[in-house]
């Protein structure tokens, strides 16, 4: 259910863009590393969701990676959308 209304949110806001992308795929994943996380503030002690947090992490990090080396442009527009990594000020 959460994840259809996912879907149908991200389409709106994208139409042209394809469910199966990678983008699409790490907006997903973002979108579950955040629940995660606050559900992992208040329990703490889950060890089987923290686990499973670290497994997505470590898949979209993949997938950010193969992004950066296929397409540098898109990968910079996702990262400021998404706001994931903090911006380097010199």
């Amino acid at each position: 259910m959460v994840k259809k209304s996912l879907i149908s949110v991200i389409s709106q806001e994208e139409k042209d863009e394809n469910r199966g992308s990678v983008a699409f795929q790490i907006k997903s994943l973002t979108d579950r590393i955040r629940k995660l996380s606050s559900h992992l503030e208040l329990h703490r002690k889950d060890y089987s969701s923290q686990r499973g947090l670290r497994k997505i992490l470590g898949k979209r990090q993949r997938m950010l990676s193969y992004l950066s080396k296929k397409n540098r442009i898109c990968y910079k527009e996702l990262i400021n959308q998404l706001n994931i990594r903090e911006s380097k000020t010199r």
